[in-house]
């Protein structure tokens, strides 16, 4: 019996001049910073502080791992979705070399009024980050990992 027929696009190494496939793919790059921060809500007594972030409320530093996540389509002529050297220093120019050997609380403009949680630095870098990605790149997904064990992701607010 004859085999079906795939409706896989042409291979690459076909000969047809195809340098890419079709379809949407995400690309992620990771850059590291390391940081101190302090939670603590002003609006609330020192005992109210100390109960609710217990021992994060004294000054206390962490290796971040700060990930961006593109999507969109590959550029048929380069092969890529978007430099990933290019990426790596929207990153490093917009958020870890303003954070890094920083205290997140007093030394960060952009970041300045906000409680320092992984949830609220993630929200505050994807704004940072997603004016800068050069086009046809979508800025996807923003992850930052607080510890191996603890990150927090946000995918912009049309994911709502």
């Amino acid at each position: 019996m004859p085999r079906k027929s795939t409706s896989r696009p042409a291979s690459p190494r076909s000969g047809r001049g195809v340098r890419t496939l079709p379809g949407k793919v995400f690309i992620t790059r990771q850059v590291h910073f390391n940081s101190a921060h302090r939670l603590n809500n002003p609006d609330k007594s020192a005992a109210w502080n100390r109960k609710q972030y217990g021992p994060c409320n004294t000054l206390h530093g962490h290796n971040y791992v700060l990930e961006v996540t593109v999507s969109g389509e590959i550029d048929p002529v380069t092969g890529y979705l978007v430099d990933l050297g290019d990426l790596k220093r929207i990153m490093n120019t917009a958020v870890a070399d303003a954070c890094d050997h920083r205290s997140l609380n007093d030394d960060v403009g952009f970041l300045r009024g906000l409680i320092p949680s992984t949830e609220n630095l993630v929200v505050a870098f994807w704004y940072r980050l997603q004016p800068l990605i050069p086009a046809p790149a979508r800025l996807h997904c923003v992850r930052l990992y607080e510890t191996p064990r603890n990150f927090a992701e946000f995918f912009g607010h049309a994911h709502h």
